[in-house]
C-alpha cells in the first residue's frame, strides 16, 4: 500500500518528473502546477478523512479547466497579477481583456482562471480594509427549506426558487439525445457538447443567483437565523425527491448563510438533526407524530391551532435562533463563556439542541478569511 499521498510528497515527485516527462510545464507559470498539487493534497486529505471520494484524474477539455496564480508577498514581482481597468495581467501570459472592471480596491492576492462551457472567467482574491459591521435590527428568524418553495421564513414571507433544472429539463434531454447521436471525434459532436455545456452552465448560474439573493436578504434581515441540520446526502437517496432537492441547492444555501452571517453581524443557529420542527406546534409545544410529507396543513390536538407545515417549522426554528441570541448575550461564567451549543430551551416548553455554525472567521492583515 505504501504511505498516504501528501502535498509535500506529491510536490517532490512532480519536481523529480517534470524535467523529463513534462518539459512543457516550464513554459507556464510555476504557480499552475504548485497550486494544482496543493489542491490534490487537500483532496486526498478529504478522501482519507471520509469527507469526499477518491480524486479522479483530470484531462484537459474534459474537466473544469482552471489554474490559480498566487502573488505571494512580492507584489512588485514582474509576473505578479495586476489589474488595470478592464485588463488583467496573468503570469507569463501577459495582459488579457475583461468584460468588467474590478469592483474592489485593495491588494490582489491571487487569481483563478477557469473555463465554464465555452467561456473563460477570472476570480480575483483581493485584500481590503475591514469595516466592522453594525446592526440595528436584533430580530431573530427561522428558515425552513422545502421542495414546494425554496425557503419559508418565520415572518411569513416565502422565497420561491427558480427551479432551474425542472424548467430546462426538456431542453436538457433533447440536447443530450442530440449529443449521443453525433459521431465521436467529429466537429458536430464538439458543437453539440458546447451547446449542452452552455445549458448546464446557465442552470447553475440561475440557481446560484437565486441562492445568493436569498441568503443575502436573510442575513441582512435577521440578527440570528435558525436552520435545520439537513441530511442532504440521505435525502438525495429518495428517488422521488432527489431531483427536486438537488434543484434547491440545500447544502449551498446553508454554506452561504454561514459565511455571510459574520459579514452582516448576524449568526446562524443550527437545530439538532432530529428536532421535529414541522411536527411541533409552535404555540403549545405538542408534537404531531402522524404528520406525513403529503400533509401541507395540520391542526394541533393540544390547542386547536391550524398550521401551515413550512411556516410552523420556520417559527420553531426562530425559537432556536432566539435561544442562540440569548445565550450569546449572557455574561461569561467561571470555566468559560456561554455559547449556543448544548441543550437550549426554545420557549413554550420546547427543547431543541442548537449548535453554532461551523464557519471560522479570522482577521488576518485586514482581510477576513472564512473557512
Amino acid at each position: 500500500c505504501g504511505p498516504k499521498p501528501s502535498e509535500l510528497a506529491l510536490r517532490r515527485e512532480l519536481n523529480a518528473l517534470k524535467g523529463s516527462a513534462f518539459p512543457w510545464m516550464r513554459e507556464v507559470t510555476k504557480n499552475a502546477p504548485q497550486q494544482a498539487i496543493k489542491d490534490l493534497g487537500a483532496a486526498f486529505e478529504s478522501f482519507f478523512g471520509g469527507r469526499a471520494k477518491l480524486p479522479r484524474f483530470k484531462k484537459r477539455g474534459r474537466s473544469n479547466d482552471s489554474f490559480r496564480a498566487d502573488n505571494g508577498t512580492d507584489k512588485h514581482h514582474p509576473n505578479a497579477v495586476e489589474v488595470d481597468c478592464k485588463r488583467v495581467r496573468l503570469p507569463v501570459i501577459g495582459w488579457v481583456r475583461m468584460r468588467e472592471a474590478l469592483r474592489f480596491k485593495g491588494r490582489i492576492k491571487s487569481a483563478t482562471v477557469s473555463r465554464v462551457a465555452d467561456r473563460w472567467f477570472v476570480s480575483l482574491g483581493v485584500e481590503v480594509d475591514h469595516v466592522p459591521p453594525v446592526r440595528e435590527n436584533q430580530a431573530a428568524g427561522g428558515v425552513d427549506l422545502g421542495v414546494k418553495a425554496m425557503a419559508t421564513l418565520s415572518d411569513g414571507s416565502v422565497i420561491e426558487g427558480p427551479k432551474a433544472l425542472r424548467t430546462n429539463l426538456r431542453r436538457l434531454r433533447r440536447l443530450s439525445r442530440a449529443l449521443s447521436r453525433k459521431a465521436k471525434g467529429s466537429a458536430n459532436r464538439r458543437k453539440a457538447q458546447a451547446r449542452l455545456a452552455r445549458l448546464h452552465a446557465r442552470i447553475g448560474n440561475v440557481r446560484r443567483d437565486a441562492l445568493h439573493k436569498a441568503t443575502t436578504s436573510i442575513v441582512r434581515k435577521f440578527a440570528a437565523v435558525g436552520i435545520e441540520d439537513l441530511n442532504v446526502r440521505g435525502m438525495l437517496r429518495n428517488g422521488r425527491l432527489a431531483r427536486a432537492i438537488a434543484d434547491i441547492g440545500a447544502f449551498e444555501f446553508r454554506r452561504q448563510l454561514e459565511y455571510k452571517a459574520p459579514m452582516h453581524a448576524s449568526r446562524v443557529a443550527v437545530a439538532d438533526r432530529w428536532f421535529p420542527s414541522s411536527k411541533t406546534c409552535h404555540v403549545c409545544g405538542c408534537v404531531h407524530d402522524g404528520l406525513t410529507l403529503s400533509d401541507r396543513e395540520w391542526t394541533c390536538d393540544g390547542c386547536g391551532a391550524v398550521h401551515d407545515r413550512d411556516h410552523n417549522a420556520a417559527l420553531n426554528l426562530r425559537l432556536v435562533a432566539e435561544s442562540s441570541l440569548a445565550a450569546a448575550s449572557l455574561p461569561e461564567r467561571s470555566g468559560g463563556s456561554v455559547t449556543a451549543c448544548g441543550e437550549e430551551g426554545s420557549g413554550l416548553g420546547l427543547a431543541a439542541k442548537a449548535k453554532p455554525a461551523s464557519t471560522k472567521q479570522e482577521l488576518e492583515h485586514g482581510m477576513f478569511v472564512y473557512a
